[in-house]
């Protein structure tokens, strides 16, 4: 067996990252072994010879994105980045997958230092690319002069054949091809496995064939994964593409090395085995009974800190200079990339009086949204297909097209999975504040993106129009009704339901200043009244997430009525006609359960006091959830079936959401009927 002194430092560097991963899998008796091993010389060459970072500052703006979307081949990444020098220690490898490690089962964002997204969920990393690689495109469009590219750094993504038969990798790769964006590479490995097997049982797509479909640049490189000069020419090749994003394919082999285990489904998400490892080792001319072992020289060879410190001192320095020249831009732009919300950012937005109604919410948004837009220029965002119906076009800009990245919409066309991860990767890549808007119906098409927008906590905006029953005639294929229920119980997001135009102006609010996870606006396609308050200003309740609309005439209520969005108007009724009947009525409107469950103990009692038993919540949409606030004795109007076809006021009427039968359902519990 050749000693490992006699191998060259690219052979050893790479199987390092080899037998890292598999060691690492085999100690957590959990993983997956064989993608990283197989990608190793592909990582290499990318990681050593062209990625633009600073293990020392992952955060530095400028850098090459890198994203693992086949995020199950985290070890990969870890490898990676422990060998390069960011901030994660052997011991981290050596606790894959462990309680309290930073080096969890697939790469989470914020827990592990250079991981640019969460990834997991195959597809998802892909999209959150194109969105990386549209901010990138539009902050250069808008920022950089003919003498300095501020702006300027490639998006990187390795995937697989379980990301290209997602559904999802066609929304993206066709956004990407549609908008030409030539810094966006993918390195597809095309190592003909998944976990049932060979992928002939399941997949035969002509990749190659498929991308130049979508306007791709496409290398095949076929059997040459170990091939490190095929693989830096190709990556050469698609970073001098001007006007395509590039796919590079690499035919490579599951576990390259392992004699039993090699090309089988077995080393996909499984350890190899203790012996099965000793065997590959040997294979590399790796000591069979070291673990963990990485050579000194390794290290250092891989060891970026230098060369990132460089890059980004000489990026510094140029924003130093482009600082003296284009103060204004300059400023703009740290702003930008610092989301520093001007603290008069919604002066304009005007305060809705009542003859300026009725009014949808979602029209109300759209005046909302360009009353402001204007204070918040690097706000960009679009529709699935539906700007004229979600009212969600920013006024005075264009879309973002292809070769013309400077505009503040994008025409996302019908993906809405693709514009709500894109949107994500927008946030991600900084410099931007994205919102997506579609009808709150086709949530169920973006849902994946959406959760992984809250599990990273990302505060991208969602504008979610046509909101229930109320769309009326488009039948119950549109009428959304287990929905709210569903986002309200996924943590880290806040749904807010407004109703009326001045509740969705405090609504937009609470969506800017937040920065804890997503906020879905849920706004109505029926024109809503706007109340008449004794101070106009008392919509601004929102941002506690409920509020008393109107108060009892005496001093303790009999009864309190809680609703959210467009059902808040019956309620208001109801209670005038329950005052006439001396049954002393609270109303109470809860647009926003999250940020009401997180006021102080002393609001939520103030609101609705744990003396007043008899509560009713009445919403357009499943009960479910409803009994946190209406408690042992209170009751739910709400629909637990689905929609039907028919004008919204029959359908209303017909499913017991009216004023009459809250009047009644409040007799009953009172035992006054």
């Amino acid at each position: 067996m050749e000693t490992i002194e006699k191998i060259g430092i690219e052979e050893l560097s790479i199987n390092t990252i080899r037998t890292l991963a598999m060691d690492a899998v085999q100690r957590a008796n959990s993983g997956h072994p064989g993608t990283p091993m197989a990608l190793a010389p592909a990582a290499y060459v990318l990681w050593k010879k062209f990625m633009k970072h600073n293990p020392l500052d992952p955060e530095w703006f400028n850098r090459d994105r890198f994203i693992l979307s086949n995020g199950h081949a985290s070890m990969l990444i870890y490898a990676i980045l422990f060998l390069t020098g960011y901030k994660i220690t052997l011991e981290d490898i050596k606790n894959f997958r462990q309680w309290g490690s930073i080096t969890p089962g697939h790469p989470e964002r914020k827990l592990t230092p250079g991981i640019e997204t969460t990834t997991g969920p195959l597809g998802q990393g892909i999209m959150n690319s194109v969105g990386m690689a549209i901010a990138e495109a539009h902050l250069a469009s808008k920022f950089n002069t003919k003498d300095y590219k501020l702006i300027d750094h490639y998006t990187f993504a390795f995937c697989s054949d379980g990301d290209f038969m997602e559904g999802a990798s066609n929304e993206a790769a066709s956004l990407a091809g549609q908008l030409g964006l030539d810094k966006l590479i993918w390195i597809y490995d095309d190592n003909h496995i998944t976990i049932e097997g060979s992928t002939k049982i399941s997949y035969s797509d002509n990749v190659e064939m498929r991308f130049k479909g979508y306007n791709w640049h496409v290398q095949n490189l076929g059997d040459k994964a170990n091939d490190l000069v095929a693989i830096e020419d190709a990556i050469s090749n698609a970073r001098n593409e001007k006007n395509k994003p590039s796919l590079i394919i690499i035919r490579s082999h599951i576990a390259y090395g392992a004699p039993d285990l090699q090309d089988t489904p077995e080393a996909h998400g499984s350890p190899l085995g203790e012996e099965e490892v000793k065997k590959t080792k040997e294979f590399y001319n790796w000591p069979p009974d070291k673990k963990f072992f990485v050579p000194d020289e390794v290290l250092e060879h891989m060891n970026a800190k230098d060369d990132g410190k460089k890059n980004q001192s000489a990026w510094e320095e140029l924003f130093d200079v482009y600082r003296s020249e284009e103060n204004g831009r300059a400023s703009l732009l740290e702003k930008a990339i610092n989301n520093k919300i001007p603290d008069d950012w919604d002066k304009d937005i005007q305060v809705f009086k009542e003859s300026d109604g009725p009014i949808a919410t979602r029209k109300a948004s759209n005046k909302i949204i360009n009353s402001f837009a204007k204070n918040i220029p690097w706000l960009v965002g679009g529709s699935g297909d539906l700007a004229p119906s979600t009212k969600t076009l920013i006024e005075g800009s264009d879309y973002i097209e292809k070769n013309n990245y400077n505009n503040r919409n994008i025409a996302w066309g019908v993906r809405e999975l693709a514009m709500c991860a894109a949107s994500s990767g927008l946030y991600l890549h900084g410099g931007v504040r994205p919102f997506a808007a579609t009808f709150f119906i086709f949530t169920d098409y973006a849902r994946p993106a959406i959760r992984l927008a809250a599990l990273m906590e990302l505060p991208v905006i969602y504008v979610l129009t046509h909101d229930s029953i109320g769309l009326g005639e488009d039948g119950p294929t549109h009428q959304p009704i287990e929905h709210l229920a569903s986002f309200r119980a996924m943590p880290h997001i806040a749904v807010i339901r407004p109703a009326d135009a001045n509740e969705t102006a405090f609504a937009w609010r609470a969506a800017i200043k937040r920065n804890e996870g997503p906020t879905l606006l849920i706004l109505t396609r029926q024109k809503l009244p706007i109340f008449n308050r004794d101070k106009l200003e008392d919509a601004k309740g929102v941002l506690k997430g409920a509020y008393i609309l109107s108060k009892e005439n005496t001093s303790e209520p009999d009864l309190i009525l809680l609703s959210s969005g467009s059902e808040v108007q019956l309620i208001l009724e109801a209670k005038e006609k329950l005052e006439k009947e001396n049954i002393h009525t609270r109303v109470v409107s809860m647009p926003c359960w999250e940020i009401f469950r997180a006021q102080p103990r002393e609001y939520k009692e103030e609101v609705l006091p744990s003396k007043v038993k008899n509560r009713i919540a009445v919403e357009a949409a499943a009960s479910f959830g409803w009994c946190e606030w209406v408690r042992d004795n209170g009751q739910v109007i709400g629909i637990d079936k689905f929609g039907t076809s028919a004008p919204y006021k029959d359908i209303y009427e017909n499913y017991g959401l009216t004023v009459e039968k809250i009047v009644e359902r409040a007799k009953l519990i009172l035992n006054k009927k």
